[in-house]
Formats: structure tokens, sequence, C-alpha cells
């Protein structure tokens, strides 16, 4: 699945500064990043070749709103693929690759569900940043995604021991020190070669499906079967372009039209949704799938976040009986619940954006019980 003196954040986040004396400094950086977007980079012999970009890469998310005040993503830059083959550049091995998330991050979020759902916690080891954005180096103003001094100081947050690095900025200048493009979250690292492999949630998904599966507990567990793969990309695009990617077009949109334009498409597409799931189990039919995945990470934090943050305050996902029934259903699927942190999902949207809410006020919010009972199993699998 996001900023500057007056932050919006793409994906998950970009980058900004701003002081409780409400002046805002320069800020620039991207923040959690992810879509469906072109190859940038390209892996030869187990080292990353950039490309230069022949568009304006942003580095905030004020960069990424255009004239009209509509809200543009850019897309993921590192694109390598971790494969079976195991004459791979970058071969998939038990112990070689860790991922960096934020709770915070949906797109983070998708990789962290994908790796609890398929049984890789000790094939790939991942661990989380802090969820409010601070400054990542002393020399300039730029906010990002850090990591803690401590296990102690963030609960579910921990220092980098791989790199010893204390930032995600950080992380990508190791990887490459003449790095331009936007320093976000998921990263998914090669120990062995050290080295960002992929920062596409997308792609990433998509390896820990597959080229995993003989490290993999849940080897049977195929989330793109071939005989859906058409409908799930079908569904996955218009979730993503509605959805996933609607509701930030919603918050950071800074002219009416725009907003308006974005929170149409985002309920009409939530309303599809709701038909959809008054007739099967899952969007996909009677067999949860990737865009179960991709579409869940997004109604996670609807009613905590979006209604208020983004202004995505039509209708509320629990006024919708099935697809908050549905939501349930996957937050209680075997691992689902361990990657949603709602802690930290608030304290970064809430403090990260002081454009959006310039006193960092976090909202006391329903704390919906997502473990309470569902009633999805009406439908035969």
């Amino acid at each position: 699945m996001i900023l500057s003196p007056s932050p919006s954040f793409l994906h998950c986040h970009r980058t900004f500064v701003f002081q409780r004396t409400f002046s805002f400094r320069k800020s620039s950086l991207f923040l959690c990043g992810s879509s469906n977007l072109a190859l940038s980079g390209v892996s030869l012999g187990g080292i990353i070749y950039f490309f230069e970009h022949s568009v304006h890469m942003a580095r905030s998310a004020l960069e990424e709103t255009s004239e009209s005040g509509a809200f543009n993503r850019t897309p993921s830059t590192f694109r390598s693929l971790i494969s079976r083959d195991k004459t791979s550049p970058f071969p998939a091995e038990s112990g070689r690759y860790h991922l960096y998330v934020s709770y915070a991050c949906p797109w983070a979020s998708r990789c962290l569900a994908y790796l609890k759902l398929k049984g890789l916690d000790n094939v790939i080891s991942y661990s989380s940043v802090k969820p409010k954005w601070e400054r990542t180096k002393e020399t300039d103003e730029h906010y990002g995604w850090v990591f803690p001094a401590s296990s102690m100081e963030e609960p579910g947050a921990e220092p980098d021991k791989l790199n010893g690095v204390t930032s995600i900025r950080a992380l990508y200048e190791f990887a490459s020190p003449n790095y331009s493009g936007k320093y976000t979250v998921p990263v998914l690292w090669d120990k062995k070669l050290k080295t960002v492999v992929n920062n596409e949630s997308s792609d990433i998904i998509r390896m820990m499906n597959t080229e995993f599966n003989d490290m993999a507990e849940n080897v049977d567990l195929d989330l793109y079967p071939t005989h859906l793969q058409p409908l799930i990309d079908e569904v996955n695009e218009w979730v993503y372009d509605g959805i996933n990617n609607g509701v930030y077009r919603c918050g950071f949109a800074k002219k009416q039209e725009p907003y308006d334009e974005a929170v149409t498409k985002l309920y009409e597409a939530l309303d599809k949704c709701e038909e959809i799931l008054s007739k099967q189990r899952y969007i996909c039919g009677n067999v949860l799938t990737e865009a179960d995945v991709r579409l869940f990470v997004t109604l996670i934090r609807f009613d905590e976040v979006y209604v208020v943050h983004f202004k995505c305050n039509k209708k509320l996902i629990r006024e919708y009986p099935n697809l908050f029934n549905y939501t349930k259903d996957i937050y209680q699927t075997n691992g689902m619940s361990s990657t949603v942190n709602m802690e930290h999902i608030k304290k970064h949207y809430y403090g990260s954006h002081p454009s959006i809410n310039p006193f960092g006020i976090v909202p006391i919010g329903s704390n919906i019980d997502f473990s309470a009972p569902h009633d999805r199993a009406r439908f035969a699998p």
C-alpha cells in the first residue's frame, strides 16, 4: 500500500517537520510505500543498478499533489525479485532476508500478513520502526521513519540490529549512497549482500506466496491460485484505486473538487464490496486470497483513522453489516491479529501529519473489538 511542512503522506507517509510552536519547516521524505507500478531498478550479479527516472522523483507528499489539488502516487524504486532458482542473484534461502515494516503502514502490513499466513516466521526475520516520524539527520530537517534506541522505548518497535542504522532513510543510503527517492516501508533486505531487494509490497507478497514454499509452514496456502488470478487482478485494481489509495486521495486532497471525486469513488467501491460480501465469504469467492489481504489492511484502519483524519465520514465500516463481519473474520484468521497494532496506527496518522492535525491530538476512538463473533461462517467453504 506516505511529507513536508504541511504533510500529507503517500502510501503511508512521506516526510515532514513540525514544531509544537506551529512553525513549519522544510521537510523531505516519503514514507510507507508500495502500489502496482513499473520497474525502475534491475539486479545484476547481486548488485542493484538504478536507472535515472525520466520523471521527477517526489520526496514529499506535497510534491505528489498536482496543481488541480489531487493526490498522485509515485512508483516504488527497488524491484528485484527473490526466486526459487538457486542461480538467481536473490535465491530463496532461509535466514537470508529481513522485512522492515511499520505496523502503522497498510502497505507494510500486507507483507507482514503474508509472512504470518504462510508461516515464514522462521524463514524471514522482521522488525518494526517507531510509529511517529522523527528527525532522521542532524544536518537537515527531514523527518521520517526511525528506529528506537532500545527495545524498551516503544512497545512493538525494535532497534536495527542488522546494520545499526537509526532510520529507514539511513538504510536506503547505506544500500545506495546516491539514492534520492522515497524512504518507504516495507523494505525487504538482503542480509548477505546488505542491500534492498524490493520495496514494493505487491511484489513482496507474491514472492512470499510462492518462492519460499520449500520452507513455509503453510505450503498448501496459495493466496494467488491460478484459476482465480484474473478475478484477483480485476478486484485488486478497483479496490486499490477506490479504497486502498482512495482514502489517501480523500485525505491529501487540497481542493474540494478532487476530494469530492475521491470520496464518491471510495464509497461506490465500499458499496460494491458490501454487495459482493452479501453473497460469499470472501471478496473473490469462498476462499481467502491476496485480494482479501489487500482490502483488509484498509478496512481495519478505517473507523479508527480514516473517518476522522482523512474525512471519510459518510459511513463507518461498522455500519456495513457484511464488511464489518468480514473484517472481523479476516482479523481472526490465523496470525492476522498479530499484524494489527492499533496504538501504532493511531500514533502515526494523528501524530505525523501536522497539516491535517497540527496539535497531534489522538482521538479516543471506538476501540472496536475485532475478536468478537462474526457471521461469515454461514457461507459454505
